[in-house]
């Protein structure tokens, strides 16, 4: 247990949607020029398209490899330490930009199997950082992204790592991009009895998108999300819930195929993160950052998953996997976006 040497190329499988981060230091009034609100992720509307524009004038803006899944993995790949352990599926443009990002993820270890779109560019991310760092807006231009179909999944190469993984992590928001391809996927995972993580992404899907994500829900027997996330499922499904506790532990039981375990993971920012299961609750303390610490909380979420990941495919106690996801999405926080610098030990 834990001998990450012990692990084969395509281990673990991730879909989302990958998308370039353009991040900078705003204010409120930048936020309130867009309609954008602190703390949340949208996706793009017209009305947003001249933030792009306006963000490429900053001269302090940051470029970096982003999407939420792609993310996960570099941060499970950066601690197991073994190249192309976990491989990555989403689509791009053809252009310089996801070469940029294939050089990226492939130079941490990622491997990936876009998807190249002739129609569309590559998607990108407005990161707006506020508050000195504790806050962050994400407003995502999916672009090429949303041109993934399910016929990729068919292509021999990529048929062949899918049905040989042994971990499968898909976000809220790919679902969004092709319901029919997560179906897909999580049937693929249910038939084999693998583990199937869901990443609750942003509390909008459960408000636009709670039909796909009941069309899986039944196959997921791992939930990821913070506390807004969680609120908004409830909401969605009228159950009159405030308190995370009782949703987290709603979720653990709720629709839950026969044979099929769900555990439910929820993080509430610097307080306890909450582990339910089979409706029992478990608390896990996060260590106290001082908020002088805190650069960038953008990614703290996905850098969380690839933490619990990287131990939970080596069948650590789920202890150990909760753990290294909190120190994971505690040491992202300290870094400006999601970087790895030298002082990275998981």
């Amino acid at each position: 247990m834990g001998d990450s040497s012990i692990l084969k190329p395509g281990t673990i499988v991730g879909f989302c949607n990958p998308l370039l981060d353009m991040t900078v230091v705003g204010d409120q009034n930048l936020l309130d020029k867009y309609g954008l609100k602190n703390n949340n992720a949208i996706l793009a509307e017209e009305k947003h398209m001249p933030l792009y524009e306006e963000l490429m004038k900053n001269k302090n803006i940051e470029y970096t490899a982003g999407g939420s899944a792609q993310n996960s993995l570099r941060v499970a790949q950066w601690i197991l330490e073994k190249p192309n352990v976990a491989v990555f599926f989403g689509a791009v443009g053809q252009d310089k930009y996801s070469e940029i990002l294939k050089l990226k993820a492939n130079n941490e270890g990622v491997d990936v199997k876009y998807q190249y779109s002739t129609e569309k560019p590559t998607g990108t991310c407005a990161v707006i950082v506020t508050n000195n760092g504790k806050d962050r807006s994400l407003c995502a231009n999916l672009s090429a992204a949303e041109t993934f179909t399910e016929d990729h999944l068919d292509v021999p190469e990529n048929k062949a790592i899918i049905e040989n993984a042994k971990f499968y992590l898909v976000t809220g928001f790919f679902l969004q991009v092709n319901v029919k391809a997560v179906q897909k996927l999580a049937k693929i995972a249910f038939e084999r009895k693998c583990p199937f993580l869901f990443n609750m992404s942003a509390p909008f899907i459960y408000q636009f998108y709670m039909d796909s994500v009941m069309s899986i829900f039944r196959y997921v027997n791992i939930v990821v999300g913070n506390d807004e996330e969680a609120k908004a499922f409830s909401e969605g499904q009228k159950w009159n819930l405030d308190n995370i506790e009782e949703i987290a532990c709603k979720l653990s039981t709720f629709e839950v195929e026969n044979d099929r375990y769900r555990l439910v993971i929820i993080t509430q920012g610097d307080k306890q993160v909450l582990v339910a299961k089979d409706g029992t609750i478990t608390h896990y303390p996060v260590p106290k950052i001082p908020t002088s610490d805190i650069i960038d909380s953008n990614g703290a979420g996905d850098a969380f998953i690839g933490g619990f990941i990287s131990k939970y495919i080596l069948d650590c106690p789920i202890q150990t996997c909760i753990e290294a996801g909190i120190n994971a999405g505690s040491y992202i926080i300290q870094q400006p976006g999601m970087t790895k610098g030298d002082s990275f030990k998981i």
